[in-house]
């Protein structure tokens, strides 16, 4: 939200109450109470009108100091976003004053408090990390004309006739609450979920409000009200609704954010690197949900708007597996239902007229698990709509009736997941899938939530709900799957969130089949796992039209080094015969590359659950001295080890991408070395794809020809590849079963007086060879059996 015409000036009618004296500061548990004025305090006198702002400043966890305002205080609204639902806070604090000063310091972060003029700054033990200096907190009455530009004002759900055929009158003004932090030279800030325009956020007015708006525009299915700068902090706004952030833009040194109401609370979290930061957001708002092996596989889908027969399904599965491109997840979208029954839960007796005998089939014959697409709106000719209707089950209007409208399916509803009844009936109808064979649901959908003139059951705010219905949504059928098959079996594959959502993976919405939305995807990827995500996944190929080989070519190589890997389209397949029969041999080759990678790819979404860290991530997340790294978005690491640089380009056209210091390996081709910092210019082959090794890493690898993501990692005879190491270098890396949590065992490589020692540290792991990789040179040894320690001299 924008209250300023210019610097100076402030919008026609718009009336502040800046905060700007602390009159009273009380110690309260971890924290201070601060009262704070909005005029000059000069005698007693003044303090007989305006209004007063309650702030708290208070840490909850180590490193974290948040700030609460609230100008008028009540009854706590709901919903609120889960602080905390997974780790328990690491209380840290301590508190010290003086007659003017208060100071709230915890895990290496000082929050500095002054009384006249009201400030806060932010400090770490080496420098000023932000701070809200004076008039940075007000409260603000701003005429309605201001607020229409808004996302939830100018969203279809408000000004569509059919969602909302009897408006309000609207007020003549509406109270917001805004707090702004500086902004120091150079710095960047990142995240606020998957946006797909610009990595970098500053000069963005970014709004916190999930639409259902393609992969092409301002608006975002995951928006989450958490960033990340360059400067060692990351800041959450702990408000379920539609949060405003203006990132220097309305006031280009500032970054504000604002929310319509009476209160906002915000957490400064300090960490000394980005996944520091990550780690005590995601203690906060949750770590991302332990998946199963099998779920880093091969998803294939029937696509959208294409023929779902069981003899084209079978066809697909038979041709990918005699093409060596095995599936392990086969992917049934929207018609597995009737025409303008979404959602009846029912198999179309036409296309499925024995669904459980035909799942079971597939399953056993091609080794697949089975996803069907679901969502959480009810079409007014689903043959379940009047039981929806007669229990209660939908979102109401005021006058009792439930909301519909025609966008989607004719006369659609709306699950309340509010209430706990419509959460079991919805639940019984997935009970009943699972039985048949489902062992998997992508729950799409989420965004478009009404939020104008609705009710729901259990008195929520519409306004809070609006975001936060994905996480309930997500969550309600994560858990019956979790009950049905147990802790670390359970998957959604879901396509809305907002901060606590990390705890469910998801994929990044529909996309054209272009280059540009191929950017588009990545861009969104990288801002969401800056965002507390530890997995991101896209429709490989694009989802609208159908792309032409050289697209499909380079989007298969990058989706296969994403964590999550499924093929999707809307009105065209995307099996890799459709593309020429070399789609199918270069699909073969990454894909049996990513099998190989489990052991790492696994561990790596170990340290997503265990800590919040993301499988892909940006570059400066892994190189934040670089200071080349911090615009990078065609490109990423893959864990701490590879780096990805995906085409973009037409084939025979260079590509370019940036290797920072250190020497990197080819990971395909290991006779190319490169000595960073450098940019790569080159032309690349059709059939390949830039991953580069990082020096001193160790991959642990599977057998080649594996055909599946789950398989016993550290007994199927790992390759242990040692890159590079600097003398006196000592590396371990830990092996993990693939079954739920488990490690089996560690392997350390050293490098000591010209000789490179690989060993089982601990554990059982079953090593098949060790190969060192240094100068473009490689030296393999092979290991007998039980052999536990080789040494290699160089």
């Amino acid at each position: 939200m924008r209250f300023n015409d210019g610097f100076w000036l402030l919008k026609g009618g718009v009336k502040p109450y800046y905060g700007l004296q602390v009159v009273q500061g009380l110690e309260n548990g971890n924290g201070y109470d601060l009262q704070v004025s909005t005029k000059p305090i000069r005698h007693r006198g003044d303090t007989l009108a305006g209004p007063v702002l309650s702030v708290r400043v208070h840490s909850p966890t180590e490193g974290v100091i948040g700030v609460k305002i609230e100008h008028f205080k009540h009854i706590d609204p709901t919903p609120n976003i889960a602080l905390f639902p997974d780790d328990p806070p690491v209380p840290r604090v301590s508190l010290s004053k003086t007659e003017t000063t208060w100071t709230v310091s915890s895990g290496g972060l000082r929050a500095e408090i002054t009384q006249n003029p009201y400030t806060i700054t932010f400090k770490s033990p080496t420098r000023t990390l932000t701070a809200a200096g004076f008039k940075h907190q007000a409260i603000y009455d701003v005429p309605y004309k201001w607020t229409l530009r808004s996302a939830s004002s100018s969203s279809c759900l408000t000004t569509d006739v059919s969602s909302n055929p009897q408006p309000n009158n609207h007020p003549e003004t509406v109270r917001y609450i805004n707090s702004e932090l500086n902004l120091s030279p150079g710095e960047l800030i990142y995240g606020l979920g998957e946006q797909f325009g610009a990595f970098v956020k500053n000069g963005q007015s970014i709004s916190i409000w999930n639409q259902d708006g393609g992969t092409s525009s301002e608006q975002a299915y995951k928006c989450v009200p958490f960033y990340m700068t360059n400067r060692n902090y990351g800041v959450f706004v702990n408000h379920p609704g539609e949060v405003e952030f203006e990132v220097g833009s309305e006031k280009v040194s500032r970054v504000g954010a604002s929310v319509a109401g009476e209160s906002l609370e915000y957490f400064i979290i300090y960490g000394p690197t980005p996944l520091e930061i990550l780690e005590r957001y995601t203690r906060i708002t949750g770590r991302p949900a332990l998946l199963p092996s099998w779920t880093f596989g091969l998803w294939l889908s029937t696509s959208f708007l294409t023929s779902y027969d069981e003899k084209t399904v079978s066809g697909f599965l038979e041709g990918m597996q005699t093409r060596n491109c095995p599936v392990r997840v086969f992917h049934l979208d929207c018609f597995w239902m009737k025409q303008y029954e979404w959602c009846s839960f029912t198999f179309d007796p036409d296309n499925f007229p024995d669904p459980k005998a035909y799942l079971s089939e597939i399953k056993q014959k091609y080794g697949v698990k089975i996803c069907v697409w679901i969502n959480p709106y009810i079409s007014q000719l689903s043959p379940i709509f009047q039981e929806a209707v007669r229990g209660g089950y939908l979102i109401k209007r005021k006058d009792g009736t439930p909301w519909q409208w025609d966008l989607w399916q004719p006369g659609l509803g709306v699950v309340d997941v509010t209430n706990p009844e419509a959460r079991k009936w919805y639940e019984a109808k997935l009970d009943a899938l699972v039985d048949l064979g489902v062992d998997t649901f992508k729950t799409d959908f989420g965004e478009r939530i009404p939020h104008a003139n609705v009710v729901f059951h259990d008195g929520s705010d519409p306004m809070r709900v609006h975001n936060t219905y994905s996480v309930i949504y997500n969550e309600m059928v994560f858990r019956l799957l979790e009950r049905r098959f147990g802790k670390g079996e359970a998957v959604v594959f879901a396509r809305s969130a907002t901060a606590g959502g990390q705890r469910f993976p998801h994929w990044g919405g529909d996309c054209e089949s272009t280059f540009e939305a191929m950017a588009e995807t990545l861009r969104g990827g990288l801002s969401l796992t800056a965002s507390g995500f530890a997995f991101a996944s896209h429709d490989i190929g694009g989802f609208e039209g159908h792309p032409p080989p050289e697209i499909y070519h380079r989007w298969v190589a990058y989706g296969l080094f994403s964590s999550h890997s499924r093929l999707h389209g809307s009105m065209s397949y995307r099996v890799p015969w459709q593309y020429g029969e070399a789609a199918a041999t270069y699909m073969a080759k990454f894909l049996d590359a990513k099998h190989r990678l489990m052991p790492y790819i696994y561990n790596l979404a170990l340290q997503g659950y265990t800590k919040g860290h993301p499988v892909q991530r940006a570059m400066f997340i892994d190189f934040l001295d670089d200071r080349t790294t911090q615009h990078l978005d065609r490109q990423f690491m893959f864990g701490p080890s590879l780096l990805v640089a995906p085409v973009f380009v037409p084939d025979g056209e260079p590509s370019e991408y940036y290797l920072p210091a250190g020497r990197w390996t080819a990971f395909f081709h290991p006779e190319r070395t490169r000595a960073g910092p450098a940019w790569v210019r080159e032309v690349v082959p059709i059939d390949d794809i830039p991953v580069w090794v990082r020096q001193g890493s160790v991959l642990c690898l599977g057998p080649s020809g594996v055909g599946r993501p789950d398989y016993e990692f550290a007994g199927a005879g790992v390759e242990v590849q040692v890159y590079e190491l600097e003398e006196g270098q000592v590396v371990q890396t830990e092996v993990p079963t693939g079954k739920g949590s488990a490690i089996a065992g560690t392997v350390e490589a050293s490098r000591k007086d010209g000789e490179v020692v690989v060993r089982v540290a601990s554990g059982e792991v079953s090593v098949a060879s060790v190969s060192y990789f240094a100068g473009g040179q490689v030296r393999k040894v092979d290991v007998v059996k039980g052999q536990k320690e080789v040494s290699l001299k160089l």
